[in-house]
Formats: structure tokens, C-alpha cells, sequence
């Protein structure tokens, strides 16, 4: 499997992006994709990349097939990207499956429910288990994986999932980020109570992101 740098997941992941959410806009300036890949929202971690440094991604994902240039008038080069199901790239991935990948290149490791949420925009699956069954097709290809279902952590009721085209994913084992012995009847009620918390929080985020989108479609209509 090709190896990709974050900068290059995160080239890939706003050319998909845009492509499918503002098409007009589509294929991608380097400033435009610049702007894409330096976003503060729906992006972790947030990045501030010069176009200069966008540009040597660009290259390098050039190289590697995975992005081709678009040839505007005499002087400006647009690009678009050539990781999924296109005719010309070594991937055959579904638009689920690419959708998938897409967002958790731009968002890093996520639960099934919270990827169902930010790829409303890009593909429609009827409901998490839906999700959940394509990750694990990723998950248990033939050949090669392309994304890992981690361990669930303490006080998450969910697992989350991460790609595997930036390697393997380092992450500590439950037994060494718990805490140190406990009663079990303590045990069970801090559980509960961060658990109660975890979800409260993920409920936060995700009105917080349909805000932010209800935001930018008003924006994009009354512009």
C-alpha cells in the first residue's frame, strides 16, 4: 500500500471534499487548495501550510498518480485528485468507502456514528451499522487494510476507527492509560458518570458541526 504523509492525506482529503460539496470550484487552484488543507473547521489537527509547501505535496502526490493537473487558460494550473474510483487510478474504491477514508484523512481516528455524520455531505448511509459495515470491509480486505478498529477507550461507550495509509497506529492499550485499582462499586459509578459526560460532549460537537453547516449553506445561498 502507498505510504502518505499527513500533508498528503490532508491534499487528498480536501480535493475529494470539495469535489463532491462546492463542484463548481472544482478542480482546485493551489490557493484554493491551500485554503482547504489551513480550514479551521471539520480539520484535526488544524494545519498552516504555505502554498509553497502545499506545492512540494502537490509534487510528490504527482508522482505517486494520486493527483493530476488541469490546465486553465495559458497560466493557471488546477488540480484534482485521482484516489478513488477514477479511471486512470490504481484504487477501485466505492464512493462509501472513499467517503470514509476522505473524512478520516481531513479528521483523523472517529466513531462509526461521528463518521456518519461528517460524510452527510459526500454520501448517504442509512444508518451507522451501515457504516460500520463498510469500515469493516476496509478493514478485512483480501490483501491489504486500510483502516483499524482501535480499542475502545475508558469512559467511551465507542470504538473509533483510524486509516492506515500514514502506517501503523500507535496508541496505548487500555490496561496501561486506566488508573490505579479502584472498589468496584467506585468503578462503576465513575464509568457511568464519564461516560454520561463522553456523550454529552460528542451530542455538543455534533450540533455544533450541523450549525457551522447550516451556516455555510445560508451563506452560500444569500452570497
Amino acid at each position: 500500500m502507498i505510504a502518505l504523509t499527513l500533508y498528503e492525506t490532508r491534499v487528498i482529503g480536501v480535493l475529494f471534499e470539495k469535489e463532491h460539496t462546492t463542484p463548481d470550484q472544482y478542480p482546485l487552484s493551489l490557493n484554493a487548495l491551500t485554503n482547504g488543507c489551513n480550514q479551521k473547521s471539520n480539520r484535526e489537527p488544524v494545519l498552516e501550510l504555505s502554498e509553497v509547501e502545499v506545492q512540494d505535496t502537490v509534487d510528490s502526490l504527482l508522482k505517486k498518480g494520486l493527483v493530476t493537473t488541469v490546465s486553465v487558460g495559458s497560466r493557471v494550473a488546477k488540480y484534482r485528485q485521482r484516489f478513488g474510483n477514477t479511471e486512470f487510478g490504481d484504487f477501485k474504491f466505492t464512493l462509501k468507502e472513499q467517503s470514509l477514508l476522505s473524512v478520516l484523512f481531513l479528521r483523523g481516528p472517529q466513531t462509526a456514528g461521528e463518521l456518519r455524520l461528517r460524510t452527510q455531505r459526500l454520501c448517504e448511509f442509512a444508518d451507522v451499522a451501515d457504516v460500520e459495515r463498510v469500515l469493516d470491509g476496509l478493514a478485512g480486505a483480501d490483501t491489504t487494510a486500510y483502516v483499524v478498529k482501535l480499542p475502545r477507550e475508558p469512559g467511551k461507550r465507542e470504538c473509533r476507527y483510524a486509516h492506515l495509509f500514514s502506517g501503523e497506529v500507535e496508541f496505548e492499550s487500555i490496561a496501561e492509560i486506566a488508573q490505579g485499582p479502584r472498589s468496584v462499586s467506585q468503578a462503576v459509578s465513575d464509568c457511568s458518570c464519564v461516560e454520561r459526560v463522553a456523550e454529552l460532549e460528542q451530542q455538543v460537537s455534533v450540533l455544533q458541526e450541523e450549525v457551522e453547516w447550516l451556516k455555510a449553506q445560508w451563506q452560500t445561498l444569500n452570497g
